[in-house]
Parts: structure tokens; sequence; C-alpha cells
């Protein structure tokens, strides 16, 4: 049982077959082009992560909730070495897959990913659930398109501009959605785009793209990219790595706070609105608040071979 300042993590169900189907899925027609992402696949074990942040799914949705992760990293690593043209030529592909996925026509591997992963998802889910989805991935990739003209022009942005920017760029939003979808929840949108439930998936969303940032720090400064809180507030605040280091902590920590002050504040504010599939949207928050800290320290993504020695002394290596 993983535990986070109190919330549990339910054992992780059996993924047997799912995470092979998924690598099969994800590496089938491979295009030389993205041998960079399809190495990374190794390391991530997808079906894990779904196991562990859609806990409740059916094993046809989590099927589906695995290849979506597996799809989502690949963006991410693959926009990483774009410019704001070509992740602007990535973003038509995976859009007008989603909105067009009987009429669009690309011979790319991305759009057969895309339009694949989006006839499967709307196969279950409800009409307002897929469309939230499709909103929330087109913020994604428009945020994804700010982030590569920042830096191809080396800009840092403040922290306020990128506490904004990031909520979108961790591409988190679109796995809110898919709480939804691995649920099978109906929830109107009134519910969905009430304050506090927005307010609850940013204090989410912020724990797992602040931690994602200390994670990532010494990779992506290698690199020269900038869209990173412990750069930022180096940057722009004037402190030097460990105390970056700490201030981003520190906004984690109250990015849990946040959260468990919102959640108490729900039967005040929502009253007989909070039905079962609210419980279990909030629910869902949770999971992937404890479930992305759970995986990150299984597997290989961050902290590649030693994760290992990384989880027995839960000690994180950032290198200036």
């Amino acid at each position: 049982m993983f535990q986070l300042h109190g919330y549990s993590l339910p054992a992780t169900p059996s993924q047997t077959g799912i995470s092979t189907k998924t690598k099969a899925w994800f590496l089938k027609e491979n295009n030389p082009h993205y041998d960079k992402q399809c190495e990374s696949f190794s390391g991530l074990n997808p079906a894990l992560l779904a196991s562990v942040v859609y806990p409740d799914a059916g094993r046809p949705q989590l099927r589906v909730c695995s290849d979506f992760l597996a799809y989502l990293f690949f963006l991410d690593d693959l926009s990483d070495g774009l410019d704001d043209r070509d992740t602007s030529s990535v973003g038509n592909i995976v859009l007008n897959s989603f909105y067009h996925p009987d009429t669009f026509q690309s011979p790319t591997r991305l759009a057969h990913m895309s339009k694949d992963l989006f006839k499967r998802i709307r196969q279950t889910s409800r009409q307002d659930v897929q469309r939230r989805f499709i909103e929330a991935f087109d913020f994604f990739l428009q945020s994804v398109n700010d982030q590569a003209k920042d830096r191809t022009s080396g800009v840092i942005p403040t922290l306020e501009h990128y506490i904004l920017l990031r909520r979108d760029t961790s591409g988190c939003r679109p796995c809110w959605a898919m709480i939804e979808y691995a649920n099978n929840l109906n929830i109107p949108d009134d519910i969905i785009d009430h304050p506090v439930i927005i307010a609850l998936g940013d204090a989410a969303n912020d724990l797992v793209a602040w931690s994602n940032d200390l994670f990532s720090y010494s990779v992506e400064q290698s690199k020269g990219d900038t869209h990173n809180m412990v750069v930022i507030v180096m940057h722009h605040n004037g402190l030097d790595l460990p105390d970056a280091a700490r201030f981003v902590v520190d906004m984690c920590l109250e990015s849990i706070a946040r959260f468990i002050r919102l959640k108490a504040q729900l039967p005040s504010l929502l009253g007989p609105s909070i039905t079962r599939d609210v419980n279990i949207y909030v629910q869902g928050l949770e999971s992937w608040m404890c479930g992305i800290l759970y995986w990150a320290f299984i597997t290989e993504r961050y902290f590649g071979k030693a994760v290992n020695i990384v989880r027995a002394t839960m000690a994180v290596e950032i290198r200036a």
C-alpha cells in the first residue's frame, strides 16, 4: 500500500497481457523518424501507470488508458526536439485525427495512432467526455507550441506565466477527461466547470507538473530547456540550485495541502450535486497524485537504471 500525506493507493491490479499489447500497438509500423521515442518506451511501463491512476477501470478501458499514456508520452518526447513550426504541424495532425477520425487522411504513423486511439475512446464514452478530451488536447498542443517558441528564442517565462502554461504543457487535462472515460462517468458540464472542481484539478495538475520538473531538471537543463520551475526561480528569483529545488518541493507540498483543503469544501459548495460520479472523479484526481509518484520511483522514465537506488534512498540527485 502506497501512501502520500493521507492518500492511499489501491493494490496494483494485474497488467497481464496489457503491457505486451500496448507495446505491440505502440511499435506497430515503426518509423525511423521516431526511433528515439520508441527507444524510450522500454523504461515507460504505461500499463503500470494506467493501473495506478485508473485503478477501477475495466480491463478494456484499462487497455485503452495504457495505450493513451504511451501515446501522450510519445507526443511529449517528440515535441521536445521540435520548433514551433514543427509542433504546429504535429498539432494539426493530432487534432484533425481526433475531430475527423473517419475522414482525415494522412500517411503518418502519428495520424494512424491518433485516429485509432480516439475511435476506441468514443466507443464507450459520452459525447461530452469526447469533447472535453479534444478541447483539453487542443490546449495542450497550443501550449507545447508556445513552449517551442520560447525554447527557440531563449525566453524564460515568469513564474506566474509558467504556472498557467504548465497546467497545459503537463498533459494532465486530457488525463482528467480519461478519468471520466475509464470509469464510465456521467457528470454534467456545470459540475465539471464548477470553480472548486477546476481548482481540485489544478492542484492535482500542479503536483504532477512540479514533481516532474524536479525529476527531469538535470536532463532538461542539459538541453537548454528553460520551461522548468527550477530554472525559472533560479533566473527570476535569484536562487541557487539547492534553494530552487527546495522552493519547488514546497510548491509540491502546497499543492497537496490545497487539494485537501478544497476537497473539504466540496460538501458545502456542491451539496446534493455531489453524486457518486463526482466522488469517483475526485478520487481519480487523488489516484493521479499518488500514482504518478509511485510510478516514477518504480520505472526508468526519470531516473534510468538508478531508479532502485533512488527508491531505496529517497534522494533525487539534481545536477547543475
